[in-house]
């Protein structure tokens, strides 16, 4: 999860580097993160079912040298559009892979533990190879030799011990004995079961996760996207390495507030339910409150950048970024949460999945805002775009109150 994390990301500072080395215009840098999002779709959908039944590790081996390839088509693609595109096809769809099956088999083999220290820490692997990725591919880019083939480079070699490591993991879903020969429409059918939300959780799912799960990565889109290409000019030849400050920023706050969204979380004892406090299952929870605190932060976030559209500060966007860095902490923390209590063993990774290809779905928010900006003011835009976290806010605080956590999967 970490080096995937880490080819997934390191792309994003890099993004003025493509516009100035390679004269790429906005649109086309930012159509190269939806590129990357389209990749994500089968990963995600797909990986954690037939992980469900042909185990976790042969699939996480894929998704590691799915994510070295792009790297290597990268390296060599730099000066024309097409290799971009497919290095990151193939990289959103190595991070797909990581995310729904790693995100399961960090559960599983968390055993013992409580739910909330296991999502944490499957987030905190992703967020840390978010970070780190994109933070040596910034200062490569910025100060290293070959700036378009360096920071591939070193996440090449860092991946490639990868699939090696993972055969000493132990595996926690051995291949199903009637797996092999399955006619392919039963297949089909198995796969599309494990995608579907369970009964009892539909209308929380619809009312609490729908709602905040794009904004997971709408935020990082945001603050490390769109942020630095309107306040760029302000910061000179520094471009490239206030892009990389702003990414590492939002993805440290990211993760220094993720045990905030366990506590807001927070699982008591049998009969320990306190005043406003829901009891299912016998376990107590702090019912929607981590994923209201989330959509709080995301608002305040996007409203941060609608005004910094028009004030136009590098310091204003720092503070901004950190903002939306700590929504996307609790954001990404609270929603594996809420999937976590509602899918069982046999289709922990599909539900995870489909979490994931809503919460990437975000990420298609700047190529959105830069096609439309040739109609529409960034300024109207992002003042569109806290408008619209203010009404997924009040959905949530409404589905938290009206809903109740699903009882804990067995």
């Amino acid at each position: 999860m970490f080096a995937c994390g880490w080819g997934g990301n390191q792309f994003t500072p890099l993004l003025l580097m493509y516009r100035r080395l390679g004269g790429y215009s906005t649109l086309s840098v930012d159509a190269f993160l939806g590129a990357y999002v389209v990749g994500l779709v089968p990963g995600l959908l797909l990986a954690g079912p037939v992980s469900d039944r042909r185990g976790r590790r042969p699939v996480l081996v894929a998704g590691a040298v799915a994510s070295a390839v792009a790297s290597l088509v990268l390296c060599f693609g730099g000066q024309s559009a097409w290799p971009i595109y497919a290095g990151r096809l193939i990289t959103g769809f190595a991070v797909g892979i990581a995310m729904s099956v790693g995100s399961s088999w960090v559960k599983e083999l968390s055993s013992g533990t409580d739910g909330g220290l296991a999502a944490r820490r499957a987030a905190l692997c992703q967020t840390a190879g978010f970070g780190l990725g994109a933070g040596v591919a910034g200062v490569l880019a910025q100060w290293g030799p070959w700036p378009m083939v360096s920071p591939y480079a070193v996440h090449l070699l860092l991946t490639m011990a990868i699939p090696v490591l993972l055969l000493r993991v132990p595996e926690t879903r051995p291949p199903l004995a009637h797996a092999t020969g399955r006619p392919a429409r039963r297949l089909l059918t198995a796969l599309v079961d494990d995608l579907r939300v369970p009964a009892p959780a539909r209308r929380r799912f619809r009312l609490v996760v729908l709602p905040m799960a794009p904004w997971v990565f709408g935020a990082a889109g945001l603050a490390y996207a769109v942020m630095p290409q309107l306040v760029g000019f302000r910061v000179g030849d520094w471009g490239l390495a206030y892009a990389t400050g702003l990414t590492v920023l939002t993805l440290g706050a990211g993760a220094a507030v993720q045990p905030v969204a366990r506590w807001l979380h927070g699982e008591m004892k049998t009969g320990e339910v306190k005043t406003g406090e829901t009891k299912t299952g016998g376990t107590g929870t702090r019912t929607g409150r981590a994923p209201v605190a989330a959509m709080a932060v995301m608002l305040l976030g996007a409203a941060l950048c609608a005004a910094n559209a028009v004030l136009l500060s590098p310091w204003l966007a720092a503070v901004t970024a950190a903002t939306l860095g700590a929504g996307y902490g609790l954001a990404v923390v609270s929603g594996l949460l809420e999937i976590q209590r509602m899918a069982g063993p046999d289709d922990l990774a599909g539900l995870t999945g489909v979490y994931y290809m809503l919460a990437y779905a975000g990420f298609l928010l700047p190529t959105v805002l830069a096609g439309l900006s040739s109609w529409l003011s960034y300024p109207l835009m992002l003042a569109a775009v806290a408008a619209a976290a203010l009404v997924c806010l009040g959905l949530v605080v409404t589905g938290a109150r009206v809903t109740e956590p699903a009882a804990p999967a067995r």
